[in-house]
C-alpha cells in the first residue's frame, strides 16, 4: 500500500485490476483522506485488512443513476452523511439555512441533501433493490432509537427504520465494520448479523437476542408521551458501556428494533495501528479547481492523542457516540505522526493542536471503570469531582514536550477544549504552568457555559465558583510569566432551566467581569443530548423532575440579547427583559445597570454607562475568535 487515494471512479476501481470493490462508501462530506474524518479512517481500516473499498463522495442524490458508479458492490454499501449530522451542517438554531459548508468542496452548500443518510439508502435500494447496506457515522449513531428532531418538532423513528437499511453501527466503528465485513466475506447473509457489539438491526419480536436485555418502549407510546421518551433516554444513557451495558429494544408496528451493547473501545495498540494507516492527509486533487476543502484548515497540523470523554456535558452528545471511557494513544504514536506533519508541504513549523474531545484527558477517570465499567449514577466530575477520580496530567505533560522538541517545530499548541475543572483538581501546577507558559495562542478558548449553579446543574458543568478560581490562576500565571493572554469563555443562553432572571445574573456576571462576547450561542437541541430531552419533554430524564424550557422566540431573543448587554442594538430588547423580570433597577446610568433609559434627553456626561475593558477582556476585532461553542456538528 501507498498514500495514494481510494479509487472514486470505476476507471480507478479498474486501474487496480478489481471487477467490482468489496464496499462502496458513500459520503455526505468530501473525499478528504485524513484521520479528522470517519471517512478516511473507515476506509483505511478496511483498505489494511484486505478488503476493496471505493469511495463515492457527495453523490448526485437527485436520481440513482451516480449509485452506480461502481457496479454492484460485492458485500454491500456503507453509508454516512459525513463528520456531522446533514441537518446540522444546513441549518443554524433558528432554523435558518447555512450559506457555507465547511466538508464540501469550496465551501459550496447543497451538495448533500437534508437527511443524507435516509436518501442515500432510498436511492441505492432503487439502484440495486436487496443489497446489503450499513449505516455509520454521526448521524446514524445519534439517531439509531426513535429521538426528538427540531426541525421537525416532533419524535420520528429509528433512522435504521427510515432509511431501510440493514444494519446500523453506532460510536467508533473501526471494530465493528471489520466484524461485519469479515462476516459478509465468509458468507453470512447481512440479515443473520445479529451478534455483533455495536450495531444495531431490526427483526421480529420472537427472535432470540444473543446479550441481556433491557426491555425498551414502542415507537407509538414514545411519539406521544413525553414522560415515557424521558425514561427511554434515561435507560439508554444506563446502557453505553461496553462492560455494563446491556441490549436494548424499541418496537415498530410489528418489528423489534435491538440495539446490541457497544463495542469496548480500542485500545493503545489498536488507536496506534489505527493512526499509522498511509494516509494521504489531505482532499481529493479533484477539489483543488474549487480552492479545496475548508473543512481540512483546523486539522491538517493538528495531533489527535485521545478518544472519548467523561466530561459528559448534558448538552454534549459524545456519551452517545465516543463514550465516556477514555482511551489515548501512545506518546511515540503520536510524536511518529508529528514527524510526518514537518515533512508536509504548508507545514510551517506550528503544531495546531494535540487535543481530541477533550484535550488533557489521557486515561479512564478511574481504575474501577477499568474493570466495572463507568457509573449509570452520576457524572466523574460534576457538580462534583468523584472521590475514585485520578487527576494526572503527567504523561500529557512528556507528549508535549517530545512533540515540542522535534526538529522544524517552533511551537506547538493546544486548541482543543481544555477541562478547566479537571485542571484545578491537579495539585500538581506542571501542566497548568506549561499551558500558560507554552501552549496558549493569544487567547484560551474555555467552556464555563453559564454562571448560576442551578442551570449549570442541567448543563452538567461544575460551579461557577470552579471556573472563578481556574481564572484567577490563569491571569495569575499569565502575568508571572509576563505574557498578555486572554480567556475566551464559550457561553449558551437558553438551555434548559435557565430562566430570564438566569440570563439577567449572567449578563451582570459578565459585566463586572469585564468581558462582552462577540458572539453567544442559543441552545441547539440536536439528537442524543440529555439537554434536547429536557426541551422536548420539560424533564430532566436522569431525575424525571420538571426543567423549566425558554422555547418562546421572545424570550430566547432576550436571553440572547442579555448575553450580548454592551450592543446598542440590544437595549431594547434588554429593556424589555428587565421590565419583565421586575429588573428595572439595573435600567439607568449607574455602574450596577446593564442599558441606560430609552434616550429622551441628553445623558450625564459624568455618567456615560459605557463599557471600560479591563484586563482579562480579549481584543475585539473582526478578527477575533467568536464566543460561540464552535463545536463541530
Amino acid at each position: 500500500m501507498n498514500n495514494q487515494f481510494l479509487p472514486i471512479t470505476r476507471a480507478e476501481c479498474e486501474a487496480r485490476g478489481w471487477d467490482a470493490p468489496d464496499f462502496v462508501y458513500v459520503c455526505g462530506d468530501a473525499y478528504v483522506d485524513h484521520p479528522s474524518f470517519g471517512l478516511a479512517i473507515i476506509s483505511r481500516v478496511l483498505e489494511n485488512a484486505g478488503f476493496r473499498v471505493a469511495i463515492l463522495s457527495q453523490p448526485d442524490y437527485k436520481s440513482c443513476d451516480d449509485f452506480k458508479r461502481f457496479g454492484r458492490p460485492r458485500l454491500g454499501f456503507l453509508v454516512s452523511s459525513g463528520n456531522i449530522d446533514s441537518m446540522v451542517a444546513h441549518y443554524t438554531v433558528s432554523k435558518k439555512k447555512r450559506s457555507y459548508d465547511y466538508y464540501s468542496p469550496g465551501g459550496k452548500m447543497g451538495l448533500r441533501p437534508d437527511r443524507a443518510v435516509i436518501v442515500y439508502c432510498n436511492r441505492i435500494r432503487e439502484a440495486y433493490g436487496d443489497v446489503p447496506i450499513i449505516l455509520g457515522g454521526l448521524e446514524a449513531s445519534l439517531r439509531r432509537f426513535a429521538h426528538y428532531d427540531y426541525w421537525d418538532n416532533k419524535v420520528r423513528r429509528s433512522v435504521l427504520v427510515d432509511s431501510r437499511a440493514d444494519l446500523l453501527t453506532y460510536g467508533m466503528g473501526e471494530n465493528i465494520l471489520l466484524r461485519i465485513a469479515k462476516l459478509l466475506d465468509k458468507g453470512v447473509p447481512v440479515k443473520k448479523i445479529h451478534d455483533v457489539r455495536g450495531t444495531v438491526y431490526l427483526t421480529t419480536p420472537e427472535d432470540k437476542i444473543h446479550y441481556e436485555v433491557e426491555q425498551g418502549f414502542d415507537y407509538n407510546d414514545l411519539k406521544t408521551d413525553k414522560e415515557t421518551y424521558a425514561k427511554a433516554f434515561a435507560m439508554q444513557y444506563r446502557n453505553q458501556d461496553a462492560i455494563s451495558g446491556k441490549a436494548i429494544t424499541e418496537y415498530y408496528d410489528g418489528k423489534m428494533l435491538v440495539q446490541n451493547p457497544p463495542m469496548p473501545p480500542l485500545e493503545r495498540e489498536e488507536l496506534d495501528k489505527v493512526y499509522a494507516l498511509p494516509y494521504a492527509r489531505r482532499p481529493h486533487p479533484i477539489y483543488d479547481k474549487d480552492g479545496g476543502v475548508p473543512g481540512i484548515t483546523e486539522v491538517e497540523f493538528s495531533l489527535t492523542h485521545n478518544r472519548g470523554c467523561f466530561g459528559a456535558c448534558n448538552f454534549c452528545a459524545l456519551a452517545f457516540h465516543q463514550g465516556r471511557s477514555v482511551r489515548s494513544r501512545s506518546i511515540e504514536s503520536v510524536v511518529n505522526e508529528a514527524k510526518l506533519l514537518t515533512t508536509l508541504p504548508g507545514f510551517k513549523g506550528y503544531i495546531h493542536d494535540v487535543g481530541g474531545p477533550t484535550a488533557n484527558f489521557r486515561y479512564p477517570a478511574c481504575d474501577k471503570q477499568v474493570e466495572h465499567g463507568v457509573c449509570t449514577h452520576r457524572k466523574c466530575l460534576a457538580p462534583t469531582p468523584c472521590k475514585q477520580l485520578k487527576v494526572d496530567h503527567s504523561e500529557y505533560v512528556e507528549l508535549l514536550k517530545q512533540v515540542e522538541a522535534l526538529p522544524k517545530v517552533k511551537k506547538v499548541f493546544i486548541r482543543s477544549g481544555i477541562r478547566f475543572d479537571y485542571l484545578v483538581y491537579d495539585k500538581d501546577e506542571t501542566f497548568f504552568k506549561k499551558l500558560v507558559h507554552d501552549h496558549v495562542s493569544g487567547q484560551l478558548k474555555v467552556a464555563p457555559e453559564h454562571c448560576c449553579n442551578s442551570v449549570l446543574g442541567y448543563m452538567g458543568k461544575p460551579s461557577i465558583e470552579v471556573y472563578n478560581r481556574f481564572k484567577s490562576r490563569y491571569f495569575e500565571l499569565t502575568k508571572s510569566f509576563g505574557k498578555e493572554q486572554y480567556l475566551v469563555p464559550y457561553l449558551m443562553s437558553s438551555h434548559p432551566g435557565s430562566t430570564i432572571k438566569d440570563a439577567i445574573e449572567l449578563a451582570l456576571y459578565l459585566k463586572k467581569s469585564g468581558y462582552a462576547p462577540e458572539q453567544v450561542q442559543d441552545f441547539y437541541p440536536t439528537p442524543g443530548t440529555a439537554s434536547t430531552v429536557m426541551f422536548y419533554t420539560g424533564l430532566d430524564p436522569f431525575t424525571m423532575k420538571k426543567v423549566y424550557v425558554a422555547n418562546d422566540y421572545e424570550e430566547k431573543k432576550m436571553q440572547r440579547a442579555l448575553l450580548q448587554w454592551n450592543r446598542k442594538e440590544n437595549h431594547e430588547t434588554i429593556r424589555i427583559a428587565l421590565r419583565k423580570a421586575g429588573r428595572t433597577d439595573l435600567i439607568g446610568y449607574g455602574d450596577d445597570c446593564l442599558v441606560p433609559p430609552e434616550r429622551t434627553g441628553k445623558p450625564n456626561a459624568k455618567s456615560t454607562g459605557k463599557f471600560a475593558p479591563r484586563n482579562d477582556r480579549p481584543a475585539q476585532s473582526k478578527n477575533a475568535p467568536r464566543g460561540n461553542k464552535g463545536k463541530k456538528k
